[in-house]
């Protein structure tokens, strides 16, 4: 099926308003996706026809707001190829799903074990590790990086070692776009017993993982990355996992029997799902999930692609301004910065010009204090996005640098 942007820029509302007098162009996919009309349907039907909490009411609507959020739940098990729907955790989001497992893992990890995390890492995939290792007393282990942007493998090999308890590395770098080669990690991992973690918050919107053919053990993502709504989304685990992992908060939900001697805990996923969920936020993932779907991850993987390729070489023509991260293995991603000027200051002036960036250290300090840069301004893409925007932003990077220089 051929691949039509303009028809698909119809079905995201938000693109039609114009920012400072000019049409938008939205290049911060990376922090976080737009959202289709279907999404917003399906929030605004939630709340409009059949509000209600779940698994805990006789009637209709509370039936009817249960049964579409359990179809969410299916809807991600299928979609991710996951082989038991209660494998499938319903979180805020991935540091949710992070600090979940990491949680649990206090109960499990003792002093002389060792961690790995990459340098390529979200906060969010690096502070809950520091807070386990102080609680425990195990040892945080660092993969570093080369100077594209890619994980040096040949240390990893090194540091993996019978110590080694726990992996945890992002799929894709969020700072520099970076496909890490997670088959790699993983087979490597378990070869040394040792348990694997993978943030999935920016490969999710543009790649579609088999988690069983993975064979991780936890894998997390988040909603609105993928063109769903904020405050939802998943963690994935081995079921052998969840079970040995505590609850992480206690509640309403999350129990089996009360009493005011023992509490006994329900069954999974429940074990982990205290309280009132997003229910709108669950439902409205397994929507969002349809609509990319409709359109097809390797198409979506193609025409992204070829965007990148040609906001490389458009961005490259500018004299002064270098790219950070080469791996030939990437999403599209364009972290780069001007000779000689601050990263927040070309933010702020293509803003003046309708073009959104994201410009700083991107929740990824080490990865700029490796490259020596206070941050870079970032370019994200999406499929919606077109060729005349990455022109867009070419033009008005050029005159940031005029102004600037």
């Amino acid at each position: 099926m051929s691949f039509d942007v303009q028809k698909i820029r119809e079905d995201f509302p938000i693109l039609h308003r114009q920012v400072n007098g000019y049409p938008l162009v939205y290049l911060d996919n990376a922090a976080t996706s737009q959202k289709p009309q279907a999404v917003i349907d399906c929030i605004v039907d939630y709340y409009s026809l059949y509000n209600a909490n779940i698994h805990r009411g006789v009637h209709t609507l509370s039936q009817e707001a249960t049964d579409a959020y359990e179809k969410a739940r299916r809807k991600i098990q299928q979609h991710f190829h996951i082989a038991l729907p209660e494998e499938v955790i319903f979180t805020s989001g991935t540091t949710h799903g992070i600090n979940l497992v990491a949680n649990g893992f206090a109960s499990i990890l003792k002093k002389g074990d060792e961690v790995l995390v990459s340098a390529l890492e979200h906060h969010s995939n690096i502070v809950p590790w520091q807070m386990l290792c102080e609680r425990t007393g195990a040892s945080l282990k660092v993969i570093p990086m080369n100077e594209s942007g890619e994980l040096r493998m040949d240390h990893y090999d090194t540091l993996l070692t019978p110590k080694t308890q726990l992996v945890f590395v992002n799929h894709v770098s969020n700072a520099l776009g970076t496909i890490n080669p997670i088959e790699e990690i993983i087979e490597k991992a378990h070869a040394m017993n040792a348990a694997v973690l993978i943030d999935g918050a920016q490969s999710c919107a543009h790649i579609r993982p088999d988690l069983q053919k993975l064979n991780v053990d936890f894998y997390v993502t988040s909603a609105h990355k993928m063109c769903g709504p904020t405050g939802v989304g998943m963690l994935y685990g081995k079921k052998e996992w969840l079970e040995k992992l505590p609850p992480y908060q206690g509640g309403g939900e999350m129990i089996k029997e009360v009493t005011f001697e023992k509490t006994t805990y329900a069954e999974l996923p429940h074990k982990f799902e205290a309280g009132t969920p997003n229910i709108c936020g669950g439902i409205a993932f397994g929507a969002a999930i349809d609509y990319l779907n409709e359109i097809g991850f390797e198409t979506i993987a193609n025409y992204e692609d070829s965007l990148l390729i040609y906001a490389t070489q458009r961005l490259l023509e500018i004299e002064g301004l270098k790219i950070y991260g080469t791996s030939k293995n990437k999403t599209a991603v364009i972290s780069f910065n001007l000779e000689g000027i601050h990263p927040y200051d070309v933010g702020t002036i293509v803003d003046k010009l309708g073009i959104a960036v994201r410009t700083g250290h991107h929740c990824a300090q080490p990865i700029m204090d490796f490259y020596n840069i206070p941050g870079t301004v970032r370019a994200s893409f999406s499929f919606y996005n077109t060729k005349e925007e990455v022109d867009r932003l070419t033009e008005a990077v050029q005159r940031a640098k005029s102004m600037l220089s």
